[in-house]
């Protein structure tokens, strides 16, 4: 018996790619594991393909959706889908984001490029908690995990849509979780930092992982499965009294004064050697 056996789940931006797995398509790998049964959606048809496939040779029980956060109608049809092929809707993990390689500073900000984030990442995350929490409530109650961003719990030099869109999704988080929480609904966030996504290694050269290492208090950068782990959690009755909640999966990245990793590199003293 795993922690989710009996439940099902939708889980967006979940693929899997020849270099492996996101954050979404590791929950959802997590998620079946744990006795779920679920729905993986993306707007990539293969890569869905390939992540649900997967799950029914490990002997888990999934299907595909094809999804297009722009689109009100098919995010209906992937709440139905699961409807349709199990019975009912226990958990909804929105994983999936626009990150544009044009969303940079304000100033130089294309407004559809403004747009287009806001639409897929705030008005589509909502458009797929509007839809999910009747069915969820219905059935008794239900947990839905959003996946937020360090992003949108400080500045940085570029990314300013993405990140004004997780800091919506981090209020969006707590106002379900206000209004629904007496019929059964929890709703939590994770705020992942730098996570060693196939896309996030394919951008990254040794010397800004080297920089990004500096920064985190661990002795490791973050993956994609110590986020499942903490989505699958929240998900679980384990985590009964949750909700609400937005929580830093990062590392320790944003728990320092900003001047930590350059009295590291100074030899300045620390909790070993003062």
């Amino acid at each position: 018996m795993g922690r989710l056996t009996g439940k099902v789940a939708v889980v967006t931006g979940a693929t899997l790619v020849d270099e492996g797995v996101g954050i979404g398509g590791a929950a959802a790998l997590l998620m079946a594991r744990e006795g779920a049964r679920v729905v993986v959606a993306d707007v990539l048809q293969e890569p869905v393909e390939r992540l649900a496939a997967r799950i029914r040779s490990e002997g888990g029980e999934a299907v595909a959706c094809h999804v297009d956060l722009r689109s009100e109608s098919e995010i209906v049809a992937m709440v139905e889908t699961a409807l349709r092929v199990f019975g009912k809707l226990d958990i909804l993990h929105n994983n999936a984001a626009a990150i544009p390689r044009a969303d940079a500073d304000i100033v130089t900000m294309d407004t559809a490029v403004w747009d287009l984030v806001m639409e897929i990442n705030v008005r589509g995350t909502m458009l797929a908690c509007k839809y999910a929490i009747p069915h969820m409530i219905k059935g008794g109650g239900g947990a839905i995990v959003n996946t937020s961003s360090g992003s949108g719990l400080a500045g940085d030099l570029v990314r300013a849509a993405y990140g004004v869109s997780k800091a919506a999704i981090n209020t969006l988080t707590k106002y379900i979780a206000t209004q629904y929480g007496k019929q059964g609904i929890r709703c939590n966030a994770v705020c992942p930092g730098g996570t060693q996504t196939p896309t996030f290694k394919a951008s990254m050269t040794p010397e800004l992982e080297q920089m990004l290492l500096r920064h985190t208090l661990t002795t490791r950068i973050c993956r994609p499965e110590d986020l499942a782990n903490v989505v699958v959690f929240l998900a679980s009755d384990d985590a009964a009294m949750i909700t609400g909640e937005v929580i830093a999966v990062d590392g320790g990245l944003l728990a320092h004064l900003p001047f930590f990793a350059d009295f590291m590199q100074l030899g300045a003293p620390t909790a070993g050697n003062m």
